[in-house]
């Protein structure tokens, strides 16, 4: 393939690791030089199966996008699967990674990483200095840990195998390519579904969880697979002279937040929604603000360029082209 490396997008049906492929290609990556496999192919959770693949394709990069991933009910509900199911990616992916010689690697992580109650904007250096959100802190200690097994690798092998283990923290992404389950998706996806199905109905409500206060930052998925394209492939030097020596994971954030309430007005007017929005204040919030710092991405060369109203029409028109949509 040239001067081109050789790229195993891991999770590339999903959200993320689809807009890392489009990144990619766009970039002028043949396609022949990114490879992916579908789960019923290759299932990440089965360690003998994740190692002979790699045996087989022997990337030169890795993006470890794939991951069990939901909303507030989903992590509720399932905890068990939500902590097995990302620790097992992770721990399998990566010490195939490193058997079969991979030195560039990118691991995708999540905001709820941080502390319930973090000094806002969240800095990097906020990771395992207070309790996490109870709701969802099974995916988050997966997170945490595939963090530190990053940090792990390349304080082990960095200078013996010039191992270089990287990750990136994103706000809450959405768009093309999410998943829209009215219990189990995100909230923009599942606001999205809500509003739709309320305007089709001719509805005079829609009701949604919490108080509508919490505030949160929101970045479109394309900027994020830009970011991730960005940093996994900053010369050591220059990555190594923003971040703190050790320290692996780079926020990635819009840089601004707004209120769930203002989110779901915004989804509203969006879709067409003329009924009456209702908070039910019996459910869970989560946590109260989460605006990341990305000075350092943005020290690195990266800024966003797809604002939220954008993002949002992106969005739904994603979701209107979905076969089960009326």
């Amino acid at each position: 393939m040239g001067s081109f490396p050789k790229i195993f997008v891991a999770g590339h049906t999903g959200m993320v690791g689809s807009a890392i492929v489009r990144r990619l290609v766009a970039e002028g990556h043949p396609p022949g030089s990114v490879i992916t496999a579908r789960h019923q192919d290759l299932d990440l959770i089965e360690q003998l199966d994740v190692r002979r693949f790699f045996e087989k394709e022997r990337p030169d990069q890795v993006y470890l996008a794939a991951a069990k991933v939901g909303g507030i009910y989903a992590n509720n509900t399932y905890p068990v699967d939500f902590i097995y199911d990302n620790l097992m990616i992770e721990l399998n992916v990566m010490e195939a990674a490193f058997r079969t010689g991979v030195r560039k690697l990118l691991l995708l992580g999540s905001s709820c990483i941080y502390p319930k109650l973090s000094d806002q904007p969240i800095k990097e250096d906020a990771l395992l200095t207070g309790p996490l959100e109870p709701t969802n802190e099974p995916y988050a200690i997966a997170k945490i840990a595939g963090i530190k097994l990053c940090e792990s690798y390349n304080r082990q092998y960095g200078d013996t195998h010039r191992v270089d283990y990287r990750a990136v923290m994103p706000s809450n992404l959405y768009g093309v390519g999410d998943t829209y389950h009215p219990q189990n998706s995100h909230v923009i996806p599942a606001l999205l579904r809500r509003f739709h199905e309320a305007k089709t109905r001719s509805a005079p409500s829609v009701q949604i969880w919490g108080s509508g206060m919490p505030l949160r930052e929101f970045l479109y998925v394309d900027d994020m697979a830009a970011a991730s394209v960005h940093i996994m492939n900053l010369p050591a030097e220059r990555y190594n002279a923003v971040k703190p020596k050790g320290q692996t994971h780079i926020n990635v954030g819009y840089g601004s937040d707004v209120t769930i309430r203002e989110l779901a007005t915004t989804i509203g007017d969006l879709v067409g929604f003329r009924g009456k929005i209702e908070f039910d204040t019996s459910k869970p919030d989560g946590t109260p603000r989460k605006l990341m710092d990305s000075g350092m991405a943005r020290e690195l060369g990266w800024s966003p360029s797809t604002d939220l109203k954008e993002g949002l029409k992106f969005a739904y028109e994603d979701f209107l082209s979905r076969e089960n949509v009326a």
